[in-house]
């Protein structure tokens, strides 16, 4: 997803969940910055680099992809951006390294979107921003898993748009260029992917890089032909599936706000029915960037002007703030609320018996007393898994 969703649109799902403008501003800014908070970004603050949400393409190109390397990319991209839904899942063919892979494929409605929007609770708005943009990108990124791995995440020539009425849509063939100056140019269905390599683990190979910014454009439907489901034509429909990620993130933010239990496979429909016309329209119209209507709409819904992201905002607060105090500044309480959430969902993919991701801890100062116990439990399984 990119800023029109994770920002202005979880903005107006604040609202619409019930929080002030003022709380929905500092929701959607921490919903936007997992996009942001790379280790050179948090270097550049002095904070601490296991909080890292995202790698940029600069330090992409000179990761390594040894084993530790590996891991380290797997924690960030399936912690924040591609949340496995079923860390048990069998693919019914293929070996344990495969499995593993196959396991951390990314869909809404997991197991561990349910323990994400629970970590949230009591944590402050910043936890909260933070597991709306997971929750939403579970919806965007499905099919594909946040590790390199040509295996899973690669694609076909086969790549179709389907443009136009629902019930009997054109299939436009896409053409997939190498080219990021060149941008995507919907007129012509022409769109930016990242390089074939045949390099199981190469960098090319992780998440939809392969199928280029086709999920995080909203109004997009078309068909593909994914690794892991042996080449059969799937229909990914965006629009539907961002609609199901608003009216998610509408309900799970009220279950936030008003102590209520979050369910999986429920959705805010009474919440979103004022805007559900405005909403869709939004959705489905065909541009790169639908900031200024989701923008408008926000307006709207509050009476009051949205600022737009400004990556400044809160490091003076942070890098004036001395010691402790660091941790009761925005970037503090949203630095803990990341590693606290790499840490869930690397502890469970460790317990299922995954390596791919390594090992974390309880990053929480109360609950570090239990490191010795954590790392003596990992080094009796070491010899049971892969």
């Amino acid at each position: 997803m990119r800023g029109d969703f994770h920002y202005y649109a979880t903005y107006c799902a604040a609202l619409l969940a019930g929080y002030s403008s003022r709380e929905s501003c500092d929701i959607c800014y921490a919903a936007q910055l997992p996009d942001f908070a790379t280790v050179t970004f948090l270097d550049r603050l002095h904070a601490p680099r296991a909080a890292a949400t995202t790698q940029s393409p600069i330090e992409l190109a000179d990761v390594r992809t040894d084993r530790l390397g590996l891991q380290d990319i797997t924690r960030i991209w399936s912690s924040f951006h591609f949340l496995p839904y079923d860390l048990t899942a069998d693919p019914g063919k293929g070996g344990k390294t495969y499995r593993r892979k196959y396991q951390l494929i990314c869909k809404p409605n997991g197991e561990l979107l349910r323990h994400t929007v629970e970590l949230a609770r009591g944590r402050g708005l910043e936890a909260t921003g933070l597991a709306m943009h997971v929750l939403a990108d579970t919806w965007a990124h499905q099919n594909f898993a946040g590790t390199p791995s040509l295996v899973i995440n690669n694609t076909t020539a086969y790549f179709y748009e389907l443009i136009g009425p629902r019930e009997n849509p054109e299939r436009r063939r896409i053409e997939f260029h190498r080219n990021p100056a060149g941008g995507d140019d919907l007129d012509l269905s022409s769109y930016v992917n990242s390089v074939y390599q045949p390099s199981e683990s190469s960098i090319m190979n992780l998440g939809h890089g392969r199928a280029g910014h086709l999920p995080d454009y909203s109004f997009a439907r078309y068909v593909y032909l994914p690794a892991w489901a042996n080449y059969d034509e799937v229909v990914k429909d965006n629009p539907s599936d961002y609609w199901h990620a608003f009216t998610q993130m509408v309900y799970a933010m009220r279950c936030l706000r008003t102590g209520e239990p979050f369910e999986l496979n429920r959705y805010a429909t009474d919440e979103v029915a004022e805007v559900r016309e405005l909403a869709w329209d939004i959705l489905t119209k065909r541009r790169l960037d639908a900031s200024d209507d989701w923008c408008a709409l926000g307006e709207q819904l509050s009476g009051e002007k949205v600022e737009p992201f400004d990556l400044e905002l809160h490091q003076q607060e942070y890098c004036e703030a001395e010691g402790q105090a660091k941790n009761d500044t925005y970037l503090g309480r949203f630095i803990r609320a990341a590693l606290a959430q790499k840490g869930m969902v690397t502890s469970r993919i460790y317990d299922s018996g995954s390596r791919l991701a390594g090992f974390s801890i309880d990053h929480e100062p109360r609950n570090l007393g239990t490191l010795v116990a954590f790392l003596k439990r990992a080094c009796q399984k070491e010899g049971a898994h892969d």
